[in-house]
C-alpha cells in the first residue's frame, strides 16, 4: 500500500500530460480507479479496510478480491504515467530530462528496427548517440554504437560498420576508465556509511584514491571522471573538517560552471550550493551561510529528499545565527511538507531533536507543546547507531532539561550517561570540543549549581573550547547549537534557579 501511495504522490505532483484512462482533472468522476487515487491523494493515513469500505461499502471476502484487482490495475496505470512526468522543472536533477530523452529515442529506434524500418531506426539511433554524447552518457554511446555496428553488419554496409566499430572501441575504452573511477568512488562512499572507526581508517587511503582519480580524469576527460574526482575531494575535506577548502572548491566549481567548463546538462549545481552552505555552517560563518541558504533554497523541489537535507542545514544556520523565529518558521515548513512522513524514521527523529532544541531556547515561539517536548526528551535513546552524529546532542538536551526542572534523580542519571559516553566514544583528540563541553556540564554539579562559581571555574575550559578546531565528519558529532552558546544558556538556567532560590528564601523570612 505504501508503494501505491508514493506512486500517487509522484504522478499527481509532477505529471506532464494526462492519459484518458486516469483523468486527474475530473474531480467529479465516480470511477473506482479514480476514487482510490483520490482517497490516497488526500495524504490522510487510511487502512486497507477503510479504503475498501470507502469504495465498495463493505469489506467481505469478495470485496477483498475485487480490491486486490483494483490496486493492481491502478498501480499499472500509475506506472504508465511515469512516461509523462515533467522532467523540465529546474528544481529537479537537471540530467533527468536528457537521460529521459535518450531512453525515449532508444525505445523508438528499437521498435522501428524490430519492425524492419531500418532507415528510420538508423536516424533515431544516431540522434540517440548525439544526445548521449552531448550529455556525456558514455554507457549509452557504447550501447548505441554496439547496436548500429551490428545493424550495419547485417545490412552489408562495411564502410559504416568499420567506422562504427572504431567509435565503439573508443567509447568502450573511455567507459572502462569511467567504470574504474566510479568503483573507487563507490567503495569510498560505502565506507563513509560505516562506523566512525571505518571512516577514520578511510582517511589514510584518501591520497592514493584521489591520485588515481586524477590520473583517470586526465586520461578520460569529460564529466564522469570529473564528478568522481570532485565528489571524492569534497568527501576528504569534509572528513578532515577542512571546510574552508570546501568553500574554495565550491566557489571555483561555480565559476567553472558559469564559464561552461563543466557540462551543464549533467552537473547538479544544487549539490555544489548545498556543500557551500554546509561548509559555511561548519566554519561558523552562520550569517553569510544563512544569506546563501535563503538564495539557494528556491532551487529545491518540495517533493525531493534533497529539499529536506538542504532545509536541515538552512535550519541549523538560522539557529547558529540566533535567528530563532526564523528557525521556528523553517520547522513549520518541514512539518507542513506532505513528504515529511515519507522520510526514514531516523530522519524524522532528527527533526524532532531540532524542534526540541528550538523549544528549549524559545518555548514561547515553538509550535511544539511542552508536553510533547518533555516526552521526547525523556524517551529518546541515550545512544544508538542510527543517531550517529547526534548522540552528544541528545545527551546534552536531556541534561539541560533535567537541570532546568531541578530533577536531581534524572540529572544524576544523565550525568552518568555523559561520563560513560565520554569514556567509550570521545577518546579521540578530534572530539576535543565535545569532551570540553561535557566537562563544563559536569562542573556545574561539582560546583553545586552555583552560577558565579561555575562561570569563574569555566573560563580556562571555555578558552580551550573556543580555540579547539572543529571536527570533521570522520569524527562526527553535530552541534545543533554551538557549545559556546549552549554554555551561555546553561549559565542562564543556573542564574534563574539561583534567583528562584533567593526569592524563596526571602519569602520564607517574610513569613517568619
Amino acid at each position: 500500500m505504501e508503494e501505491l501511495i508514493n506512486l500517487v504522490k509522484i504522478v499527481t505532483d509532477r505529471r506532464l500530460a494526462v492519459l484518458p484512462f486516469l483523468d486527474f482533472s475530473n474531480k467529479r468522476s465516480t470511477n473506482k480507479d479514480l476514487r482510490l487515487v483520490r482517497l490516497l491523494e488526500t495524504g490522510n493515513s487510511v487502512t486497507q479496510k477503510q479504503l475498501m469500505k470507502g469504495i465498495y461499502g463493505n469489506s467481505d471476502a469478495k470485496t477483498q478480491t475485487n480490491f486486490r484487482k483494483l490496486k493492481s490495475r491502478v498501480q499499472q496505470k500509475l506506472l504508465n504515467h511515469l512516461y509523462f512526468l515533467d522532467q523540465t522543472d529546474t528544481r529537479h536533477l537537471v540530467s533527468r530530462q536528457y537521460e529521459q530523452q535518450c531512453l525515449g529515442l532508444l525505445h523508438q529506434a528499437k521498435i522501428l528496427s524490430s519492425e524492419g524500418e531500418y532507415r528510420m531506426a538508423e536516424k533515431l539511433f544516431r540522434k540517440f548517440m548525439r544526445v548521449a554524447e552531448e550529455a556525456e552518457y558514455t554507457h549509452y554511446n557504447v550501447l548505441g554504437a554496439r547496436i548500429l555496428k551490428k545493424m550495419y553488419g547485417e545490412m552489408g554496409q562495411p564502410a559504416k560498420y568499420h567506422a562504427m566499430a572504431k567509435q565503439f572501441a573508443a567509447f568502450q575504452a573511455k567507459m572502462e576508465l569511467e567504470d574504474e573511477a566510479e568503483q573507487l568512488y563507490t567503495d569510498m562512499k560505502l565506507t563513509l556509511n560505516h562506523k566512525v572507526k571505518s571512516r577514520k581508517a578511510l582517511l589514510a587511503k584518501m591520497p592514493e584514491v584521489i591520485n588515481r582519480l586524477e590520473v583517470l580524469y586526465k586520461e578520460a576527460g569529460g564529466y564522469n571522471t570529473f564528478y568522481f574526482l570532485y565528489a571524492t575531494k569534497m568527501s576528504r575535506e569534509e572528513l578532515t573538517g577542512n571546510y574552508e577548502e570546501i568553500i574554495s572548491i565550491t566557489a571555483q566549481t561555480d565559476k567553472d560552471w558559469e564559464q561552461n567548463k563543466i557540462n551543464k546538462k549533467r552537473f547538479d549545481k544544487r549539490f555544489n550550493n548545498y556543500m557551500s552552505v554546509y561548509a559555511h555552517l561548519q566554519c561558523r560563518q552562520a550569517k553569510k551561510g544563512l544569506a546563501l541558504a535563503e538564495e539557494y533554497f528556491k532551487d529545491f523541489h518540495y517533493s525531493s529528499g534533497n529539499w529536506f537535507y538542504f532545509l536541515e542545514t538552512y535550519l541549523l544556520l538560522a539557529i547558529h545565527a540566533k535567528q530563532y523565529s526564523q528557525a521556528v518558521d523553517l520547522l513549520q515548513q518541514a512539518r507542513k511538507n506532505p513528504y515529511h512522513r515519507k522520510q526514514r524514521a531516523a530522519a524524522q527523529q532528527r527533526w524532532e531533536l531540532y524542534e526540541a532544541y528550538v523549544q528549549f531556547v524559545r518555548p514561547e515561539e515553538s509550535p511544539l507543546k511542552m508536553r510533547h517536548f518533555a516526552q521526547f526528551v525523556q524517551t529518546v535513546p541515550d545512544y544508538s547507531r542510527d543517531k550517529q552524529g547526534y548522540n552528544v546532542a541528545i545527551l546534552v538536551i536531556q541534561f539541560l532539561y533535567f537541570l532546568q526542572r531541578r530533577d536531581i534523580e534524572g540529572l544524576l542519571a544523565r550525568l552518568e550517561g555523559l561520563r560513560k559516553y565520554e569514556q567509550r566514544h570521545l577518546r579521540d583528540p578530534a572530539t576535543l570540543r565535545s569532551q570540553l563541553f561535557f566537562r563544563l556540564l559536569l562542573m556545574t554539579v561539582k560546583q553545586n549549581f552555583a552560577p558565579d562559581a561555575c562561570e569563574k571555574k569555566a573560563l580556562p575550559l571555555l578558552e580551550r573550547l573556543r580555540a579547539a578546531p572543529l571536527p570533521g565528519q570522520a569524527y562526527g558529532e553535530i552541534e545543533i547549537i554551538p557549545y559556546e552558546d549552549l554554555w551561555d544558556l546553561t549559565l542562564g538556567i543556573l542564574r534563574h534557579l539561583a534567583a528562584e532560590d533567593l526569592a524563596a528564601e526571602h519569602a520564607a523570612r517574610n513569613r517568619v
